[in-house]
């Protein structure tokens, strides 16, 4: 008999993961499903990289457990560019995905994990397995759902003996909304001695080509992650990068022990082809993409809005939170998220997930949409120079995100 600790007993698959595995079920069984749920970039890799991973394929040795040297290389100038910091090689480890890197520095950092609540799906579960206490931040609607310096304060002010990692994720999963007091933030930060994850993800993805990062105020403390599966469409690569400042060696040091007991070294032709993601002009690419998903991001909300659901308009990635509270204030029949989410999908065929997956509170009834269910490629390839869509191209490039957001503006004034 197989005996669990207790911090793996009643464990469920990640649920952006499981939505997806749904809505594969009930597609396969004939049901026409909008999948809203999972966020994967809908855009292909760049054809510079799946043709240097064609030439690499051949390279079957295992590398340096901290990563390529040359690709280590390239991710430190690029973030020595973009973050306003020396980095070197060597401060640089290339992991399996950001998710995996994330989860060992939350295994090496000693303290506790805060997050603002909504935050990513998996950072929660992670500290969970590690058995760390965790401590929640509320958020609202009118602070763009990022924590405020003074609420932050004043729990460090609280928990002043604790040693605490700070996850922040700009542009965010759930929210896609970008921070804009990150200069504050940094200012307690750094009176408050925290180490911080600055989870940059999407940080390519803001739809205006800005890049802000608390590391520009606060460089000594903060913990860079990234990864190619957002801007770069290569989720399936599993390639995640994180950059250390100098003051922070030690981390880097336990964490390039912890891998090489865990995954050893990422794929070696992975590596060898990302190098050309850190190293080659994507700018048109990037372009496109950032035009494409501020259209579609523009008509979500604006649909969305006009039938009494709020919502923060998105500036960055493809996610959006649905705020249906005051809609099914006095249900009888909704009383939580979920059940809001599994209504939804039987009544629409529209999968989404619940804010409290994300850290917010069931009873608000706050969904997560994630709009990436259309053929980027396609789209990419019919995009001019002058990164314009029209509204009358919606129904033409976009049909299951025209379609499901009809349906769902339909079941909504339905259930009012």
């Amino acid at each position: 008999m197989a005996l669990l600790g207790p911090n793996f007993k009643n464990l469920t698959i990640s649920s952006t993961l499981e939505i997806n595995e749904i809505s594969k079920k009930l597609q396969d069984s004939g049901r026409e499903i909008f999948k809203f749920g999972l966020g994967q970039s809908p855009f292909p890799v760049p054809s510079i990289l799946t043709e240097e991973l064609k030439n690499c394929a051949h390279i079957k040795d295992y590398l340096d457990v901290t990563g390529l040297f040359e690709l280590r290389q390239a991710v430190a100038a690029f973030h020595k560019e973009r973050n306003r910091v020396d980095y070197s090689s060597e401060n640089v480890l290339i992991g399996p995905g950001s998710k995996e890197l994330l989860f060992q520095c939350q295994m090496v950092c000693d303290g506790v994990t805060v997050l603002p609540a909504p935050s990513w799906v998996s950072y929660a579960p992670q500290a969970k397995f590690l058995n760390k206490k965790l401590v929640w931040l509320k958020t609202n609607a009118q602070q763009e759902w990022h924590v405020s310096p003074d609420v932050l304060d004043n729990y460090c002010r609280e928990e002043s003996k604790k040693n605490k990692l700070l996850i922040l994720n700009s542009p965010n999963n759930p929210s896609g909304t970008s921070h804009s007091n990150l200069q504050e933030l940094a200012r307690v930060a750094r009176k408050n001695d925290l180490i911080v994850i600055s989870d940059e993800i999407y940080a390519e993805l803001d739809y205006e080509g800005s890049y802000r990062s608390i590391s520009h105020y606060y460089p000594e403390g903060t913990i860079v992650s990234g990864g190619l599966s957002k801007w770069c469409g290569a989720g399936g690569w599993r390639l995640g990068t994180m950059v250390f400042p100098d003051q922070l060696v030690d981390i880097r040091n336990a964490l390039r022990a912890t891998s090489s007991e865990t995954f050893t070294s990422v794929s070696a032709p992975i590596q060898y082809a990302a190098i050309k993601a850190f190293t080659c002009d994507h700018s048109q690419y990037l372009k496109k993409s950032r035009a494409i998903l501020k259209h579609v991001a523009s008509f979500v909300h604006r649909e969305l809005v006009s039938v009494g659901i709020n919502s923060v308009k998105p500036s960055g990635g493809f996610y959006l939170l649905c705020d249906f509270s005051e809609i099914f204030r006095n249900s009888n029949t909704i009383l939580n998220d979920n059940d809001l989410c599994k209504k939804l999908l039987a009544d629409t065929g529209v999968a989404t997930l619940p804010g409290s997956d994300f850290g917010l509170n069931s009873e608000d009834k706050i969904l997560r949409l994630a709009f990436v269910d259309f053929d980027g490629g396609k789209i990419l390839a019919q995009l001019d120079s002058n990164y314009k869509l029209d509204n009358d191209c919606l129904e033409h490039y976009f049909p299951k995100i025209y379609n499901g957001i009809n349906r769902l503006k339909n079941w909504t004034i339905k259930n009012k």
